[in-house]
């Protein structure tokens, strides 16, 4: 029976060399090759090792404030005076924060709603009609 070949261990390269590879004597021990002692160097040199690893850098992202107004339209505002029969339009409630001047509106109404622009209250104005805020519209 034959003796399987084995491989030598590769520490048995470093025996008898004293400095395994390490240059000179010492220049691998004690406190010249780590930057110092235990923490030596915590307010100098080795700051960064002691934070954590996350520390630095950038990531993720800070989302953009986005304050949506849902708008109505003259148009949107006159076909549901058709609907309704009545002239008093709350758009605070059908869930509009603003009305913008496009379209047309003849009969005079009385619109609820918090922001309007000036194309659309001289439009209303013009059909004698008025524009209430809805604190207003508690007040009466």
């Amino acid at each position: 029976m034959k003796i399987m070949p084995t491989r030598l261990r590769k520490v048995r390269k470093h025996r008898g060399s004293r400095t395994h590879g390490w240059g000179q004597i010492g220049q691998h021990r004690k406190t010249g090759a780590k930057g110092g002692r235990g923490m030596a160097g915590g307010h100098k040199h080795k700051w960064t090792k002691l934070l954590n690893t996350d520390y630095f850098g950038k990531n993720g992202f800070a989302p953009l404030v986005r304050r949506e107004e849902k708008t109505a339209n003259l148009l949107t505002v006159s076909m549901l005076a058709e609907k309704s029969g009545n002239n008093l339009i709350n758009l605070v409630e059908a869930g509009y924060t603003k009305l913008l001047g496009d379209g047309k509106i003849t009969t005079p109404l009385t619109i609820v709603v918090e922001k309007w622009s000036k194309k659309a209250e001289e439009k209303v104005k013009q059909a004698g009609g008025n524009l209430v805020k809805p604190a207003e519209l508690v007040q009466r």
